[in-house]
């Protein structure tokens, strides 16, 4: 009878969230090196076609971290995702800051934006993985920042210039850029 419930499961039919969940699985697939672009772009053209969950579990069938598999002894920290392949994604404004940012911008451009919102953390982690993509991140000056991590044909690179104050807030990029770029810059000054 268990089997039967499974198979039913298998049949319903899934929805565009559902479509969209795999396909962002898929980009963090590429920047983690497990699949190629070919193998991306095969694979999203499969989760848009798919119609029942097991037609879309197949997609993703070899793959950590897919719908429905569990991860053994890992606790997921309050975090936000910034993912843009082909395209853009860009945090702004007063957003609400998690402990961990992850950005991934392969063939695109992520943008994330802290000077107009409120740290609540001392320290705030930043993944940034820019594959042919770049990645800018803007912190008020005086913010401490520290940037580690690897550049393969590519830049990361602070542009910040003043001091750091007195009890400001870590902000910890941890890069991995390979024909792209991670940048932190101050925000751009206006002259009217």
């Amino acid at each position: 009878m268990d089997g039967e419930r499974h198979d039913d499961a298998g049949r319903l039919r899934v929805s565009d969230r559902e479509r969209e969940e795999v396909v962002e699985l898929l980009g963090r697939a590429v920047t983690e090196g497990r699949l190629t672009l070919g193998e991306y772009t095969e694979r999203v053209g499969a989760a848009h076609a798919s119609v029942t969950r097991s037609e879309l579990a197949l997609v993703t069938r070899d793959l950590p971290d897919a719908p429905g598999r569990p991860v053994a002894g890992t606790v997921v920290p309050a975090q936000d995702r910034l993912v843009a392949i082909f395209s853009s994604d860009v945090r702004t404004g007063a957003w609400p800051v998690p402990e961990r940012v992850e950005a991934r911008a392969v063939f695109g451009d992520c943008r994330i934006e802290l000077h107009q919102t409120e740290l609540h953390r001392q320290v705030t982690r930043i993944d940034a993985d820019a594959i042919f993509g770049s990645i800018t991140i803007v912190v008020p000056e005086g913010t401490d920042v520290r940037l580690t991590g690897t550049a393969v044909f590519g830049s990361k690179n602070s542009k910040l210039r003043g001091p750091v104050a007195p009890g400001a807030p870590v902000i910890e990029v941890h890069c991995r850029v390979i024909f792209g770029d991670v940048t932190v810059r101050p925000p751009r000054k206006r002259w009217w």
